[in-house]
């Protein structure tokens, strides 16, 4: 399947009759994250994607994937784990809908991100919409591409702001013949950071590890059962440990994944951070979080019923910055947002008429 020239003139001609109207425009998926993909202003109008959906190309003995961008991340997966493969990065939120294109505009990695990177590491081609309506294309189909400028990465975490995307292109990995997963209880959440800090650069291989405060430490490895208390034994110090099975291990990383812990009338909000900021974070923040990528990331649960003025001043108190996900339309920023001038000439670039949502 590949997207057809009516397809691509459909997508322009509304692009451009917005523009006619005085209107910007903001492509619109699986809407699994409400908070980026709900126009915010009166002038912004949502461009729907749905045509834009279907698997392009897959070899599996190339271990790439080509799809259209308003392909579920669901229908990705399956098609991937026939060949025994997966996007090892976990993308979040894909049985709630979340889209191709969701995944590579919102930027943001799952656990799995934690050993092998995130979606910018795996995005090696992309076709969109500039603000001309001109259609663009970076990268390849192939691993081994340096051709141009990288236009794939540049689309990561671009939040709808820089085009609409089209067509993308991901490497993908052999998944795991087995894995297991260790819990791991620490006295507190000092302890947890430090059983955190010592295992991410320890000898393990660790392929996620994320944190639940303040002492629940969750470690997957890929390798057996049999030899992961050993391999535990000599960096997790006095913490209990507990093995999962398959079952338990499997139905811990999908709450993971899609966000379950998150209470109800909670909307979910990303974190950049280093270790050093966790613990500021924890003690200042008076809502239920997660540490995740080894405390390099932190998922916040913020209530409803709470300004999110209030966790603004917060994150920009202790420097750090935020993506809403879920919640009403609003600016997707919170927090300690740096002003970048290269964003600002890329833009220039790619949407000198601003036809695309600014904030």
């Amino acid at each position: 399947m590949s997207v057809s020239a009516s397809t691509i003139d459909d997508l322009r001609g509304q692009l451009l009759d917005a523009a006619r109207d005085g209107r910007r425009v903001l492509a619109v998926g699986g809407r699994s994250k409400p908070a980026l993909s709900t126009p915010a202003r009166d002038d912004v109008v949502a461009l729907e994607v749905d045509a834009l959906r279907g698997i392009v190309e897959y070899d599996p003995r190339e271990l790439t994937v080509t799809a259209l961008a308003g392909t579920p991340v669901a229908e990705i997966r399956d098609a991937l784990a026939e060949h025994g493969q997966h996007l090892p990065f976990d993308p979040p939120l894909a049985a709630a809908g979340a889209t191709l294109g969701g995944v590579v505009a919102c930027g943001a990695a799952g656990a799995g991100g934690f050993r092998h990177g995130g979606v910018r590491d795996f995005v090696i081609g992309v076709r969109f919409l500039d603000g001309a309506g001109t259609l663009v294309g970076g990268g390849g189909r192939v691993v081994k591409n340096a051709a141009g400028f990288d236009l794939p990465k540049l689309l990561v975490g671009s939040l709808g702001r820089l085009g609409v995307i089209v067509q993308l292109s991901f490497k993908v990995f052999p998944r795991p013949v087995e894995r297991t997963t260790a819990v791991l209880t620490c006295e507190s959440l000092a302890d947890a950071l430090a059983a955190t800090a010592r295992i991410g650069r320890g000898p393990l291989g660790v392929e996620a590890l994320d944190l639940d405060p303040p002492g629940r430490l969750l470690v997957r490895l890929n390798g057996p059962r049999a030899t992961l208390a050993e391999r535990l034994a000599t960096v997790v110090g006095g913490a209990r440990v507990e093995l999962l099975d398959a079952d338990a291990d499997r139905a811990l990383w999908d709450d993971a994944r899609e966000l379950r812990w998150i209470p109800p009338e909670h909307d979910a909000i990303r974190l950049a951070l280093t270790p050093g900021t966790a613990a500021a974070l924890a003690t200042a923040l008076a809502a239920p979080l997660r540490f995740t990528l080894g405390a390099n990331a932190a998922w916040v649960a913020w209530p409803r019923e709470r300004p999110l003025a209030a966790l603004d001043d917060t994150l920009r108190e202790l420097g750090l910055a935020g993506m809403r996900l879920t919640g009403p339309a609003g600016p997707p920023l919170i927090g300690a947002v740096p002003a970048h001038a290269f964003a600002q000439r890329i833009r220039a670039a790619l949407d000198p008429d601003s036809r695309f949502p600014e904030d």
